[in-house]
């Protein structure tokens, strides 16, 4: 029995020397022909320097069309870029000023590591908010509709909380709001820890760059996205230190949890709304958990739930059933 314990102590001794010290043995080769992002540039891609707090700024890739108002600003998903609006972008143009800019650290924009900061970390939610009010600011919008698709989706409703007066509407497209938006608190000092900051770059290549799989997760029929469209989208990946940036940005996410904050936003969405379902104000008093944060957003124009059929992300296709019982909201021109 005594040798039979020290065997197992030994194991777990080797177990936790490797847990600590083998990150530390991984190689993590730089990753070679990676390019600045305006080497990259694309037809219409425009670029400015955003100032931001303990920066020399953050260069950020935006297109802009159309003119007067309502002005629109396109807010693309993780992992995504402004390309996921290409084949919408005009339809918005047409009928109004409509921006649309990689949000960091993805598509062309400028990728931020550890030591190009000197205060808040350019990645979290919260500054998020701020890098989408600077750019408004930047570019003369005072208001502005807020078109969020998934993730986008997520900044879309925190940026409507933090300054209303700003939000003229939403319009969310499967928003990342009934679940995820990042990890967990409790999850927080494993991702900083010296180990996982070590070989976090390794982990950002294999979840963005295994083939079709992504692409496969965020469309409701991978099977129509182009390969134009597909090309456009793995731009990012070809950006300098974007594996460095990614990490960071996933060690500086927490879960969104805004399903309860649903109620205060009181913002109009342009289009036609639906009426309110009998109960849908009440529900949080009588459940909870996934089902029941759906049905809370039943109050809430515009609101396509998370998981909802369609191209691109999500956006319900003709013919489809939408998730939750929410309704395609058409906006008239």
């Amino acid at each position: 029995m005594k040798r039979l314990s020290k065997i197992v102590l030994i194991l777990l001794a080797v177990v936790l020397l490797l847990v600590l010290v083998g990150p530390f043995l991984i190689p993590v080769r730089p990753l070679e022909g990676l390019s600045a992002p305006s080497a990259l540039a694309q037809e219409n891609s425009q670029f400015l320097t955003l100032d931001f707090p303990g920066t020399d700024g953050i260069e950020i890739h935006y297109r802009a069309g159309g003119e007067g108002e309502p002005a629109f600003v396109l807010l693309h998903g993780f992992a995504g870029s402004l390309f996921t609006w290409d084949t919408v972008f005009d339809d918005f143009a047409a009928k109004g000023r409509t921006l649309a800019y990689d949000r960091p650290p993805f598509g062309l924009s400028e990728r931020l590591v550890v030591g190009d900061w000197m205060e808040a970390n350019p990645y979290t939610p919260d500054a998020a908010v701020t890098q989408l009010f600077a750019l408004l600011d930047e570019q003369g919008i005072e208001r502005a509709i807020l078109v969020g698709n998934s993730a986008g989706g997520t900044l879309a409703l925190r940026a409507a909380l933090a300054q209303p007066e700003r939000v003229a509407g939403l319009i969310l497209v499967s928003p990342a709001v009934l679940a995820g938006g990042g990890a967990p608190s409790f999850v927080q000092p494993l991702l900083r820890s010296p180990q996982l900051e070590r070989i976090g770059p390794l982990i950002a290549r294999f979840f963005l760059t295994q083939g079709n799989t992504l692409e496969s997760r965020a469309y409701y029929d991978a099977g129509t996205v182009t390969e134009e469209q597909r090309a456009r989208s793995r731009l990012g990946v070809q950006v300098e230190n974007w594996d460095r940036a990614l990490w960071e940005f996933t060690t500086a996410s927490l879960a969104s949890n805004l399903t309860d904050t649903l109620a205060e936003i009181a913002m109009p969405v342009p289009g036609r709304q639906r009426r309110e379902r009998p109960g849908c104000a009440r529900v949080a008093e009588r459940g909870s958990g996934r089902k029941a944060a759906q049905r809370r957003s039943c109050g809430l124009p515009g609101l396509w739930p998370s998981g909802a059929g369609g191209v691109p992300g999500g956006v319900p296709g003709r013919g489809q059933r939408l998730a939750g019982g929410a309704e395609l909201v058409k906006v008239e021109g």
